[in-house]
């Protein structure tokens, strides 16, 4: 089947489900196939419990004229996604819909939610789901969007390279954001200039097609990384067209703004110095689409973090930093390094292994001791992963159910502590 016909019956069925034991009535279900599953097993099953058509590669055991197949269904969802993108490239008398792309080894998620709580305040505006920001989660996203969108927000993960490059072909970003470019997924792209090279695409696909790129102009990697766009507009805590600093970090982040905004302060319910950067890229983002100053400052000041990403929870007297979504060596030593600041004594560290770091892994375990070892605590566990075969004197756990037992025996009180660790080790679950 040409995409053009499957795009029509897309139009007139547009929920998309790649899990069978999720459909609803009147979905189009995608039968993926991956390392441990094979969907086209289940392309009956969805069809029995109201989807309707399933898109498979593989023959059925029954003919069924809801069946639709086609050489790859990975493929056949991205294209269907670019049909759908395409969409929203409008004549040329009238504006184009702005698609944002972000990526970034840090920060990219937060971002995208901030610049997300910024740009609804004004806009019709749709954006990723979660961390849906792979080579599922991006076409999906995108099959999301719907007619009345006046933004799209689309967030890009990425652990190789040409990988950014290929998620650009589909999602055709007009405006665009890398965070950073540090420590993580060493094992896919080889080494940290292997990373800003894979980030560095969509840059690429940004100065061939005259996009425009924010960029934060404290990192000289960006500055360098940006040279050949013509379209820049930057931020960060000088030489930029917004410039802003860290009032308060004792506690939940505060910022004032320099230049660029008639905002003079911000208070968020963020936890951590690392999320200066994505703040400033929020309000940018908000005063280059015209959004008024008090909308920007009202959705930074109320947006509230969630999905395990830089959360302060107060539970049985203690202060909590949760911040287990995800970890890296740069965003480890950001997180510990600003925990260290922090106010408050009985200082608890309860971290999680480093995955994807390839051959580096155990250098860089051993680095996050060290870094441990420069500052007092009253407790340190580590778990899974290479902090196994790193030298410490710290207490060790295979993994979080174990940690879990240990941290319900002490019944701490007045304490502060730091969960962080790589989705992987669910560090989590220490807390349920």
């Amino acid at each position: 089947m040409k995409i053009t016909e499957l795009y029509k019956i897309f139009l007139q069925f547009p929920s998309i489900q790649t899990d069978s034991r999720k459909i609803k009535e009147a979905d189009l279900f995608f039968a993926l196939q991956g390392t441990n599953f094979n969907g086209n097993q289940f392309a009956e099953e969805a069809l029995s419990k109201g989807a309707a058509y399933a898109i498979v590669d593989e023959a059925t055991c029954t003919p069924n004229d809801r069946i639709i197949q086609v050489d790859d269904v990975l493929k056949t969802l991205q294209n269907l996604a670019h049909r759908h993108r395409r969409q929203f490239i409008l004549s040329s008398t009238e504006k184009q819909i702005p698609f944002i792309a972000i990526t970034g080894s840090n920060g990219k998620t937060t971002s995208k939610e901030l610049i997300n709580a910024v740009l609804s305040t004004s806009f019709k505006t749709y954006t990723t789901e979660g961390n849906f920001n792979n080579h599922i989660g991006i076409p999906l996203t995108l099959l999301k969007i719907k007619h009345d969108a006046e933004m799209a927000i689309i967030e890009m993960g990425a652990n190789h390279q040409n990988e950014i490059a290929a998620y650009c072909v589909y999602t055709m970003p007009t405006y665009g954001v890398i965070t950073n470019c540090g420590k993580a997924h060493l094992e896919g792209f080889g080494s940290e200039e292997g990373i800003r090279k894979g980030k560095g695409e969509l840059f690429d696909y940004l100065r061939l097609h005259k996009g425009t790129a924010f960029v934060m102009r404290d990192y000289n990697y960006l500055q360098e990384m940006s040279k050949r766009l013509t379209n820049c507009i930057t931020y960060g805590t000088h030489n930029a067209g917004l410039t802003g600093s860290i009032k308060n970090s004792t506690g939940l982040l505060e910022v004032t703004i320099h230049t660029g905004s008639s905002i003079d302060y911000i208070k968020t319910n963020l936890v951590g110095e690392y999320n200066l950067p994505n703040i400033l890229l929020a309000v940018t983002i908000g005063k280059y689409f015209n959004v008024p100053d008090e909308k920007i400052k009202w959705a930074l000041e109320n947006y509230i973090p969630s999905n395990n990403r830089s959360q302060l929870i107060e539970k049985n007297g203690n202060k909590i930093i949760l911040d287990a979504y995800n970890a890296n060596p740069s965003s480890m030593q950001a997180a510990i390094e600003n925990f260290a600041k922090m106010s408050g004594e009985n200082k608890v560290l309860l971290l999680g292994a480093m995955m994807e770091l390839g051959a580096e892994s155990h250098q860089e375990h051993q680095h996050l001791i060290e870094l441990i070892n420069k500052y007092k605590w009253k407790n340190v566990v580590l778990v899974g992963g290479d902090f196994n075969k790193a030298s410490h004197s710290f207490l060790y756990f295979e993994s979080s159910k174990q940690a879990k037992k240990w941290f319900n025996n002490q019944n701490f009180n007045a304490s502060n502590i730091l969960i962080k660790g790589s989705r992987s080790t669910q560090m989590e679950k220490i807390l349920e």
